[in-house]
């Protein structure tokens, strides 16, 4: 019984190894491409993109226009959330005032309630042309509509602030080190 169960165990393993080393480079190149398609979102009119900054959990694309100008950075981050870690995207003009559009990535919040921060209608619509010149702040009680804000608020979901609250967190601290990095000149020239 048990060189049986020994033989299984190591047919098992192998079979398991060999099949995490055949996908391992597909599932890379299929992660590159949802996050081209995300900068692709976020900074309009961007024709190409290279990664300008990486370190653990924060990682800055230039955008560039079709004469290789940077117009504009979109900023790959993630932070813990109230289920599980978020990560997103979100996409900033070149002087890094202004939050052009946002998109999650990843996310495992409570379906139904948390989970709404990846709905543009409930969510996201309300990340769009945010003033990032000063740090964001969350609108309690959510409003129905982008115009209720003022140009640095974004709106919570009811019954979901602590989703809501993460994501501004994550946001705000990233928005912090990106801008650290541009005035420090670590992220090129924009020409």
């Amino acid at each position: 019984m048990i060189l049986v169960l020994t033989s299984v165990g190591i047919l098992s393993g192998g079979f398991l190894a060999s099949v995490g080393s055949l996908t391992k480079k597909p599932i890379a190149m299929n992660n590159l491409k949802g996050v081209q398609d995300a900068i692709l979102q976020v900074v309009p009119d961007t024709v190409e993109s290279e990664k300008l900054f990486e370190e653990e959990d924060f990682t800055v694309y230039g955008s560039k226009d079709n004469g290789g100008r940077i117009i504009g950075y979109a900023v790959y981050t993630s932070g813990t959330g109230f289920q599980d870690v978020i990560t997103l995207m979100y996409g900033t003009d070149v002087s890094v005032s202004k939050i052009s559009r946002m998109v999650i990535i990843d996310q495992a919040e409570t379906p139904g309630l948390g989970a709404k921060i990846t709905e543009k209608e409930t969510f996201l619509q309300f990340w769009e042309n945010r003033d990032a010149s000063e740090p964001l702040t969350l609108r309690k009680p959510a409003v129905d509509s982008p115009a209720e804000l003022s140009a640095s608020e974004v709106n919570t979901i009811t019954g979901a602030t602590i989703s809501s609250e993460k994501v501004l967190e994550t946001v705000n601290l990233s928005l912090e080190k990106l801008k650290s990095l541009k005035n420090k000149g670590e992220l090129g020239r924009e020409d």
